[in-house]
């Protein structure tokens, strides 16, 4: 199973970005979202920003991937 998950970008350097996710940070491409700016929340997938989401949907999906994770156990 493939996942995309929420990822805050801290900065943004061309096509590229650094997204800070639980703590840990990840170079991304954001060709495919350009009007993502530092602050926004992004969904990312194989090391892609796919889409541009608001701070309630990257909550909301953090909190799916729990439960996901907790009902796994």
């Amino acid at each position: 199973m493939c996942l995309a998950v929420p990822a805050k970008i801290e900065s943004i350097d061309g096509q590229k970005a650094t997204v800070s996710l639980a703590g840990m940070r990840s170079d991304v491409v954001t060709s495919l979202t350009p009007e993502a700016k530092v602050g926004d929340y992004v969904l990312v997938h194989a090391g892609y920003a796919i889409t541009v989401l608001s701070e309630q949907e990257a909550r909301e999906t953090f909190t799916i991937l729990r439960e996901m994770v907790q009902g796994s156990e």
